[in-house]
């Protein structure tokens, strides 16, 4: 899946893709940066609708051009660093080997000198978003889990691919919890649980998260970052 890519996209409907082939300008690279882009969205945007664009582009991202493990790994990166935890995202881009020639997500390489670029609405909310208070919805989304009947546990190979650049198989069931991953992948690997930080699609898996949840297929891989210092995870 080779190929050097730069993507650009319009806000609102007729967003616009692109490609270009450039490399890395002298090999520069900063470390990740606080500073968050700041934007307006032609319209009032709830969450929701932020989801929704994020989910758009981050689904189509890989099937222009460049490497889909890099998408995901600047996917997971930038939700972490959402989340104010720098340290994470940092570890994100380094396990990668993405390089940041401004210290920012909008504008990262990774090792073959293909080229990521990303919307400012993937790393930021807009400063005209609209905070969605209702609890009819959140009441209508438990309702539905709720209603779910519980899987039949049907185990399959888990294949999970470490930031070490190993890829280990687990047996798993689509009930299993990711707690339960964790503790698996610690006896089979000697990975200490307090070390692991799970991905799926760019998203952060909590302990509490089942595979049934994640919309995961037998064949889909999971990251696993693995920090080699414990004392800075918190979950």
């Amino acid at each position: 899946m080779g190929g050097c890519v730069g993507r650009s996209r319009t806000d609102g409907q007729g967003s616009a893709r692109s490609s270009t082939r450039s490399k890395k300008r002298g090999g520069r690279n900063e470390p990740l940066k606080k500073e968050r882009p700041k934007w307006k969205s032609e319209y009032p945007m709830t969450e929701g609708q932020l989801r929704s664009k994020r989910d758009e582009f981050w689904d189509t991202a890989p099937a222009f051009d460049g490497r889909k493990e890099i998408w995901d790994a600047l996917r997971a990166a930038a939700l972490a660093a959402e989340c104010n935890d720098l340290e994470l995202a940092q570890a994100i881009v380094d396990g990668a080997c993405i390089t940041l020639p401004h210290g920012s997500l909008t504008e990262s390489y990774d090792e073959l000198g293909n080229r990521y670029q990303l919307p400012a609405y993937t790393l930021a909310p807009p400063v005209n978003l609209i905070t969605e208070t209702s609890t009819e919805s959140k009441v209508s989304e438990s309702t539905q889990k709720q209603a779910q009947p519980p899987p039949c546990r049907q185990e399959f190979q888990l294949r999970v691919r470490l930031s070490t650049g190993k890829d280990v198989r687990l047996t798993a069931s689509m009930a299993d919890s990711i707690a339960e991953l964790k503790k698996q992948l610690e006896e089979q690997e000697d990975i200490d649980v307090i070390r692991q930080r799970w991905f799926f699609s760019g998203k952060l898996l909590t302990d509490k998260t089942r595979l049934q949840d994640t919309k995961i297929q037998k064949d889909f891989v999971v990251q696993v970052i693995v920090n080699v210092n414990p004392s800075v995870i918190t979950n």
